[in-house]
């Protein structure tokens, strides 16, 4: 361990804000109990006490047993909750046609083309899968076909997936492994990590990472990042640190990969993508979880004589990617982006939820200084008054505690102390007020 940790334990993506059911017996009753028993191990639920829910609409869910809740979590319903515009034209294709991607449909190449224009000009094929997960993981492929070799950069607490490929890439779910030989983590692009020179800190530990890997034996491949390093408790600023590091990695012949699964459609408000906040064109980008508003679906935009390489060496062909259900659940998608123009909205919205956090800061020792960009915002809770002391014990309290204020909130970040707020895109200045209201009850509670 070096300068920059603390005696807070590192914590697994899955186990943030996680029920942990070998501690709580109790609750293995009911619908908890069922769940067990059906999914076993791999079962992932929410909180001390999981919650049953039965319908949700913009951004509140509704559970079984009547409350209401605030979803500042999710940000796979991207444009709301259950949108009429997207479930009516996803009802419309379905009982229409849905077929898989080896017949011609105008609905999926309408879609592409839509698209396709809110992409740099260069990644003119796209490739349909149906989850970030194989979209990465083929993205991961690709760059290993085009460049010739398997280094990876990644960031220390990123998340990436939950292929054999994308878990090797993906500190934060690796709960007793460390990254293999070819991937190497640099720490996040953080103050915490860099002080104030983050652009040169941060291309400075991808040039040692570069060199690592050569030691090891390996050149690389690609450096793959979300742009708005969300697992990694929420890195926006400065827009354009990113500059250096693709210069860099595409001067050893490396390939910038875009994981835009989180930041992308609007979400960070200035931008429609992540990465446009930073000027950089990639050489690939990824794209998921927003793309069809819960429908899934996910994508690779990369250069066609990148994916002709890829073809010449590997059949590739997904079953449900690309398929006239999913693309048009894509294209409705784009419509309530357009029309409701939730991207203005987001960095509306998004600025008003920040000066707000930042008033609480301002009054509470405990609460760091928000950072994000449009509706995806990062806050740390800290121990003694001391920024540099995470504090997850107080984030789980906290989490817990806006639960029973029916609010839900996610952690992020190696301790699990930073709330990770990331609500759908049409939250209201109305609602936010509502959010900030009752973390002041429950900061004054915990």
């Amino acid at each position: 361990m070096d300068g920059r940790t603390t005696k807070s334990r590192t914590k697994q993506i899955l186990d943030m804000n996680a029920f942990d059911a070998s501690a709580d017996l109790e609750n293995r009753r009911g619908e908890v109990k069922r769940r067990l028993d059906n999914a076993g191990a791999l079962s992932v639920l929410f909180y001390r006490e999981p919650i049953e829910m039965v319908s949700a609409k913009g951004a509140w869910m509704h559970a079984a047993n009547g409350d209401h809740y605030l979803d500042l979590y999710n940000n796979v319903p991207s444009v709301g909750h259950s949108h009429p515009r997207v479930v009516d034209a996803v009802s419309r294709q379905m009982a229409r046609l849905n077929i898989h991607s080896r017949y011609l449909n105008s609905v999926v190449d309408d879609y592409l083309e839509r698209l396709k224009q809110r992409l740099p000009e260069q990644l003119a094929n796209i490739a349909l899968t149906c989850t970030g997960s194989e979209a990465n993981d083929l993205a991961l492929r690709v760059a290993e076909t085009v460049t010739g070799e398997r280094g990876v950069i990644v960031t220390e607490t990123a998340y990436h997936g939950n292929t054999s490929l994308t878990t090797a890439i993906s500190p934060s779910a690796l709960k007793k492994d460390k990254p293999p030989e070819n991937v190497v983590a640099v720490p996040a692009p953080s103050a915490r990590n860099y002080g104030e020179a983050i652009e040169a800190g941060f291309a400075e530990a991808i040039s040692k990472a570069i060199k690592t890997l050569r030691s090891r034996g390996y050149g690389l491949s690609s450096c793959i990042c979300d742009s708005i390093f969300s697992s990694d408790g929420v890195f926006a600023d400065p827009a354009g640190f990113l500059k250096p590091v693709v210069k860099m990695v595409r001067s050893v012949g490396g390939l910038y990969i875009a994981d835009e699964v989180q930041p992308g459609f609007a979400r960070t408000g200035e931008t429609f993508w992540g990465f446009e906040r930073h000027g950089i064109e990639p050489d690939m980008v990824t794209m998921g979880k927003p793309m069809g508003n819960g429908f899934p679906m996910a994508g690779l935009a990369a250069r066609p004589d990148h994916l002709e390489w890829f073809a010449a060496t590997v059949g590739y062909f997904n079953t449900f990617g690309g398929n006239p259900v999913a693309a048009a659940a894509g294209a409705a998608v784009l419509d309530v982006i357009e029309d409701e123009n939730l991207q203005a909205h987001a960095d509306d919205v998004g600025r008003h939820l920040r000066t707000l956090l930042a008033k609480l800061s301002s009054q509470d020792t405990r609460v760091g200084t928000p950072r994000g960009a449009g509706l995806f915002v990062g806050l740390d809770l800290v121990a003694d008054g001391d920024r540099s002391k995470p504090d997850p014990e107080l984030a789980t309290r906290v989490i817990n505690g806006l639960k029973e204020e029916r609010v839900l909130i996610g952690a992020a970040g190696p301790y699990g102390h930073t709330l990770k707020i990331r609500p759908p895109l049409c939250l209201k200045r109305e609602e936010v007020d509502i959010f900030i209201d009752r973390l002041n009850t429950v900061m004054q509670r915990v």
